[in-house]
């Protein structure tokens, strides 16, 4: 096992490099986004993940989501296309419109599901489905379908694409289905065995986060501040982390980014607004600035 390096901005630009951009290229060089998520309850999550992915650099954004909620998040990113499907009476996306649903994962360059989705069985459903797909398309798994994946693992681990998972101590105890107390000891550890396990890059969440990746490599770093602490933040990681991959980045390389740019926009958020009240919403806006020329 290797040691645990600190992830910082010189590590990133010397051994983690993300894929250059070419003055002369267009929207198509810098990769479609999907992403999937959103519920009647939880719009505002999906939105918060895509704003995030085009203020990472994708190229396109498409949003699938219930429809119900469509008409308002294509209003609120007038950028993407967004694609509204049938919806549960709970207001979740339904398993009508998985095959519609895998014909767009399919034609992106990453995928972002969990943002916004509920818990059940029609969730699960459309997991099977895509995971019977097995398109070479990198994956970002997070929020809802962080607590399928534990009875998924050997389909996970066989995802020719790549995949990362952004869980906090709760729901990485639901994946490794251990108890929290035991993540929040040895969160290192944790990470350490999701990544071998579901052969995917693992992050967990916290004043300290730790990533780490299927060949045994781990990196910490420090946080960003407690204002991050805060709701939809983790959903704007997803997000910056698909955005990336939609670009190029593998999935460590898009992770590691991931959680530098979220952390470093939350400390310059700390710094201009104040140690606490700043919003998830205002974080997408800081990363541009924070991204290599």
């Amino acid at each position: 096992m290797s040691e645990v390096r600190t992830l910082d901005r010189d590590l990133l630009l010397s051994d983690f490099p993300l894929p250059a951009i070419d003055e002369e290229g267009d929207k198509e060089d810098r990769g479609r986004l999907l992403v999937v998520g959103g519920s009647r309850e939880l719009a505002g999550a999906v939105l918060l993940a895509a704003v995030a992915g085009l203020r990472a650099g994708a190229g396109k954004l498409q949003i699938a989501t219930a429809r119900s909620i469509a008409p308002q998040v294509a209003v609120a990113v007038p950028e993407a296309r967004v694609v509204g499907f049938e919806e549960t009476e709970e207001g979740c996306l339904a398993p009508a419109g998985t095959e519609a649903l895998l014909e767009l994962a399919e034609g992106a360059q990453a995928v972002v599901i969990g943002c916004g989705l509920q818990h059940g069985p029609p969730l699960d459903a459309l997991l099977d489905a895509l995971f019977a797909r097995s398109f070479d398309v990198p994956l970002v798994l997070d929020a809802a379908v962080l607590g399928s994946l534990a009875p998924r693992a050997e389909a996970l681990a066989a995802w020719p694409g790549g995949a990362t998972v952004l869980p906090h101590a709760r729901e990485m105890a639901r994946l490794l289905e251990i108890d929290a107390d035991e993540v929040e000891r040895d969160p290192l550890a944790a990470a350490r065995t999701a990544a071998a396990r579901f052969n995917v890059v693992a992050l967990i969440k916290g004043p300290c986060s730790y990533i780490a990746d299927p060949d045994g490599r781990s990196f910490r770093f420090e946080g960003g501040g407690v204002g991050l602490a805060t709701s939809g933040s983790g959903d704007t990681l997803a997000g910056i982390v698909g955005g990336l991959a939609a670009r190029g980045a593998d999935p460590l390389t898009a992770a590691l980014w991931g959680v530098y740019l979220h952390g470093e926009a939350g400390r310059t958020l700390t710094a201009r607004i104040g140690r606490v009240g700043f919003l998830a919403r205002e974080l997408p806006d800081e990363v541009p600035g924070l991204l290599p020329d």
